[in-house]
């Protein structure tokens, strides 16, 4: 299938390979609908998310891993069901980057979701956003340095 994307241009698409979010994501419900793209090297850092429902919306996600972040939060049996989840092993976890403005004569830094990260279920393909209250999560920050 060919989709056209204003990030991407005009691409073809494996249908196969589409993500469905069933609820979309906090103010995007509409956008079911997405295609994971990424950087063409081996090992890419950053992904897009973008939805094959509305051109013009598409996220840049990250592993976690890559800030040094370790999650563990537990799914409702709901959230479980949604994802049609049957193993631990086929869920992969990523989190939203985004630019801030930068504020005049400040450097621009890129920043992470890490309340609201994306729970992706590879082997149905079906997606959610995990919308974290409080410090529900347990966060590991990973120093890169040898311990002394």
């Amino acid at each position: 299938m060919k989709f056209h994307s204003i990030q991407f241009g005009t691409q073809e698409i494996d249908p196969e390979s589409i993500l469905t979010f069933p609820k979309g994501m906090p103010g995007f419900e509409n956008c079911t609908r997405y295609k994971l793209f990424h950087e063409d090297k081996e090992q890419p850092v950053v992904h897009w998310l973008q939805s094959i429902d509305d051109p013009s919306v598409a996220f840049s996600v990250v592993d976690p891993a890559v800030f040094g972040l370790n999650y563990e939060f537990v799914l409702s049996d709901e959230e479980e069901q949604l994802l049609k989840m049957e193993s631990v092993d086929d869920i992969a976890v990523f989190l939203i980057a985004y630019k801030q403005q930068p504020d005049a004569g400040s450097k621009t830094n890129i920043n992470a979701n890490i309340n609201g990260p994306i729970v992706l279920n590879t082997r149905a393909r079906i997606g959610m956003q995990k919308v974290l209250v409080g410090l529900q999560a347990d966060i590991t920050l990973k120093s890169k340095k040898p311990a002394a």
